[in-house]
């Protein structure tokens, strides 16, 4: 099991950005593919974006493509999602999640490992 804590949340006007940060401890992070999902009230949990753990590939949800960018960080044991250009219909809890040894994938059931979520909100 590996521990995930989310941050980088808050309000945040339209067309403006957002850095989210997801800390893991617990096991070796590096053999991990990561998630970024969110789910907003009253809806299903949504697939945003992946990072594998081998050579760092990456899977994006068609909707963030050109705007939004997953990437591991230079400590090895987080993982950033930078969100630009936001619209407040992407106002949602984000979550993190991880999957050990997985391949890059957009369902949320194959992850194994969740955070608490942190919350983002996108005024008009």
């Amino acid at each position: 099991q590996v521990q995930l804590v989310e941050s980088g949340g808050g309000l945040v006007q339209a067309g403006g950005s957002l850095r989210l940060s997801c800390a893991a401890s617990g096991r070796t992070f590096s053999t991990y593919t990561m998630g970024w999902f969110r789910q907003a009230p009253g809806k299903e949990r949504e697939f945003v974006a992946a990072i594998g753990w081998i050579g760092g590939s990456t899977y994006y949800a068609d909707s963030v493509k050109g705007r939004f960018t997953i990437s591991r960080g230079n400590a090895k044991n987080t993982v950033h999602l930078q969100m630009n250009s936001l619209k407040p219909e992407e106002t949602a809890v984000y979550y993190c999640a991880a999957r050990e040894h997985g391949v890059l994938s957009a369902v949320p059931s194959e992850y194994d490992n969740w955070g608490q979520g942190t919350q983002v909100t996108v005024s008009s």
